[in-house]
C-alpha cells in the first residue's frame, strides 16, 4: 500500500506513511464530531420516557465535557497530521525533484520546456499539496466513518432506515466516479493550453527586443491573446463538466432526505420505530449530508489531480544517470571508441564515430554545421549517454562513472554563457565551491577581467544583472574562462568560445585561453580555422561521421575538407564590397 501511494501521489516513503496517519485521524475526528448526536439522543430518550433522575445528570454533563475534550484534542492531532505533515513532505518532495533534476541526463531535458519543468516544480507540487492537505484525508476518514456508522445503525436500529438513509451515497460516489476518464482528458487538455500560453509569454519577454526591431509586436500578441483565450475557454469546459457531475450527485444526495422521511413516516404510521428513532435519522441526514456534499467535491477534485501526480511520478521515475563515485583512470585521455549516438526521435546524430584526444594536446573539432560537434563534447562530459560504442577516460568507460564525480575533472567554456544575478566574485566562484577571494581574483587576472572590473562602481562586488545584462558578450566570456582557471579542471572543453566576439575581445581571450589550456586535455570546436591554426590533432565531422582527421599540416596537404573550408574563410574575410 505505501509503495501504491508513493507512486499515485509522488510521495516519499514517510509521506506515504503520513498520508495514512492522516486518514486515520480525519476518521477518528468524524467519529468524535457524531458522538454529541449520540449524547442528545440519550437525553431526548430519557426525557420521552420520563427516566431522566438526578443520577443520570452527571452522566450527561461529565459526558458531555468529556467529548468537548475529544473534539479538541482530535482536532489537534489531526491538523498535525494533515497540515504540518503535509508541509514537510512538501517541502520533502521540492527538494526531492531538485536532487534528481541533478542526476537526469540531459536528453530529458530534451523532451521538456521550461516552462513544463517550472509546472511541474511549482504548480503541481502545490496542487498536490492541497490534495494531501485537504482533499484525500477527508475524503478516505469521511468514507469509512460513515461506512462505521452505517453498520452500527444496521445492528442498533432498523436496517430499513439505514438503507433509505445511506442509499444515496454510494449511487452518488458512483456518478463522481464515472466521469473520471472525461475529467482527465479535460483536465490533460487544460494543462496542454495552459502550457502553450506560458511558453508564449516566456517567448515574449525573452525576443521583446527582436518583435520590436521588426514591428512583429501586434502580431505576436493577438497570436498571444489567442492562447490565453483558449485557457480561458478550456477552464470552463473543464469547470462545467466536473460542475455537471458533482452537482447531480449533490442532488441525489437531496433525495436521500425525501426516502428517509417517507420511509420513517411510513414505519412510524405503522408502529415499527418510535418518534425517537425517526427524529434521530431525520437528524442524522441532516448533519450528514452537507459534510458529505465537500467529499464529493474532494473526490472530484482528486480525479482531476492524477493528472499532476502523473507529471511528478513520470519525473521521480525517471531513470538517473549512475554510476561508481571513485575513478580509476589512467591519465586523461579521452577516446571515443565506435561511439554511435541519436536523440529520441531515432535519427543518427554520430556514426560510427572513432578518434583519441590526448592529454596535453589541442584536438579541435571541425566541419559543417551539424555534423554533430557539440553532440561530442556533450558526450564526453557525460551529459547524455552513448547508444552504440563506448567513450573512455584515462581507459575507464565513463558510463560506469558518476556525472558530478566525472564533471570534476572538466572545465567547460561554452558559447553561450550563463550568469547569475549576483556579484562578479561569485558567479566566478561557482567555478570552485569554498575558494577565497584571493584565488578568485587571481583567476580574474588570469582571463583578463581585471581590467573591466575595476571600472565597475564597486569591483568584485558589483551585480551584474540577469544573466549579466550589465556586461558585454566578451566581459561575461571572461567570467567564463575565469571559473574555467579556478577550478584548474585537467580536461578543458571549449564550444565556440569565441564566435560571436569581436576581433579585440577575440584576441583578449584567445590570450587568456591560451594559458587556460597548457598541459591539460583539450577538446575545442570552432568554425573560425585561426582558432584551431595551433591545435594538435583535427577531427573533420560531417553528417555525424569522422570524414577526415590528422595535424593541420597533414590536413593541409591536398584537397580535404579541412583545407577547402581554410581557404573559404580566407575568401570571406579578403571580401570587400
Amino acid at each position: 500500500m505505501i509503495e501504491r501511494l508513493q507512486h499515485k501521489y509522488a510521495l516519499s516513503r514517510q509521506g506515504a506513511v503520513d498520508m495514512i496517519k492522516a486518514c486515520v485521524s480525519v476518521t477518528v475526528t468524524n467519529i468524535v464530531m457524531m458522538m454529541p448526536a449520540g449524547i442528545l439522543y440519550c437525553l431526548i430518550k430519557d426525557l420521552l420516557e420520563g427516566t431522566l433522575t438526578k443520577e443520570r445528570i452527571p452522566f450527561y454533563v461529565w459526558g458531555s465535557a468529556i467529548v468537548i475534550i475529544m473534539i479538541a484534542v482530535t482536532y489537534y492531532i489531526q491538523y498535525n497530521a494533515t497540515f504540518l505533515t503535509t508541509y514537510k513532505e512538501s517541502g520533502i518532495r521540492r527538494t526531492t525533484i531538485a536532487e534528481k533534476l541533478r542526476k537526469l541526463p540531459l536528453s530529458y531535458f530534451g523532451k521538456k520546456n521550461l516552462s513544463d519543468l517550472t509546472t511541474n516544480i511549482m504548480g503541481d507540487c502545490a496542487q498536490i499539496e492541497t490534495a494531501s492537505s485537504h482533499w484525500i484525508p477527508e475524503l478516505i476518514g469521511a468514507v469509512i466513518s460513515v461506512t462505521l456508522v452505517g453498520i452500527s445503525l444496521f445492528i442498533a436500529f432498523d436496517w430499513r432506515m439505514v438503507l433509505a438513509s445511506f442509499w444515496v451515497i454510494p449511487v452518488a460516489f458512483i456518478i463522481i466516479a464515472t466521469c473520471s476518464g472525461a475529467e482527465k482528458k479535460a483536465v490533460r487538455k487544460n494543462s496542454a493550453v495552459k502550457m502553450t500560453m506560458t511558453d508564449g509569454i516566456q517567448e515574449c519577454l525573452e525576443s521583446i527586443r527582436d518583435l520590436r526591431a521588426n514591428n512583429a509586436e501586434d502580431r505576436y500578441m493577438d497570436e498571444l491573446e489567442v492562447k490565453i483565450r483558449n485557457v480561458e475557454k478550456e477552464a470552463l469546459l473543464t469547470e462545467l463538466k466536473m460542475a455537471v457531475y458533482v452537482n447531480s450527485a449533490s442532488i441525489i444526495l437531496k433525495i436521500g432526505i425525501g426516502t428517509t422521511a417517507v420511509v420513517g413516516g411510513a414505519l412510524f404510521a405503522k408502529g415499527e420505530i418510535s418518534i425517537l428513532t425517526f427524529f434521530m435519522f431525520l437528524m442524522l441526514v441532516s448533519r450528514l449530508y452537507d459534510p458529505m456534499m465537500i467529499t464529493l467535491q474532494n473526490f472530484a477534485a482528486i480525479i482531476s489531480c492524477g493528472i499532476q501526480c502523473e507529471r511528478l511520478d513520470e519525473m521521480l521515475s525517471t531513470k538517473p544517470q549512475t554510476g561508481s563515485e571513485e575513478m580509476n583512470n589512467n591519465g586523461y585521455d579521452i577516446v571515443f571508441d565506435h561511439v554511435g549516438f541519436k536523440y529520441s526521435d531515432d535519427t543518427d546524430v554520430l556514426k560510427d564515430v572513432s578518434f583519441t584526444a590526448k592529454q596535453g594536446q589541442v584536438t579541435a573539432l571541425i566541419g559543417p554545421s551539424g555534423g554533430g560537434k557539440t553532440t561530442i563534447s556533450r558526450l564526453a562530459a557525460r551529459f547524455w549517454d552513448v547508444n552504440e560504442g563506448k567513450i573512455t577516460l584515462g581507459g575507464e568507460d565513463i558510463s560506469k562513472i558518476d556525472p558530478e564525480t566525472l564533471l570534476t575533472n572538466y572545465s567547460i567554456v561554452f558559447q553561450d554563457v550563463t550568469l547569475f544575478n549576483n556579484s562578479v566574485m561569485e558567479n566566478i566562484r561557482i567555478g570552485k565551491s569554498g575558494a577565497t577571494d584571493e584565488e578568485v581574483m587571481e583567476a580574474a587576472r588570469m582571463a583578463n577581467c581585471e581590467e573591466f572590473v575595476e571600472l565597475l562602481p564597486d569591483k568584485y562586488d558589483t551585480y551584474i544583472g540577469e544573466n549579466g545584462s550589465e556586461l558585454s558578450g566578451g566581459e561575461r566570456q571572461r567570467i567564463s574562462i575565469a571559473r574555467a582557471f579556478l577550478k584548474d579542471a585537467p580536461i578543458i572543453l571549449l564550444d565556440e568560445a569565441t564566435a560571436s566576439l569581436d576581433a579585440e575581445n577575440e584576441t583578449v581571450i584567445q590570450e587568456a585561453l591560451s594559458r587556460l589550456i597548457k598541459n591539460k586535455t583539450v577538446m575545442i570546436i570552432a568554425h573560425r580555422m585561426r582558432t584551431i591554426a595551433n591545435a594538435d590533432h583535427v577531427v573533420v565531422l560531417k553528417d555525424g561521421v569522422v570524414a577526415e582527421q590528422g595535424s593541420p599540416e597533414s590536413l593541409g596537404a591536398y584537397d580535404s575538407i579541412y583545407s577547402r573550408m581554410t581557404k573559404q574563410q580566407m575568401m570571406s574575410q579578403n571580401w570587400r564590397m
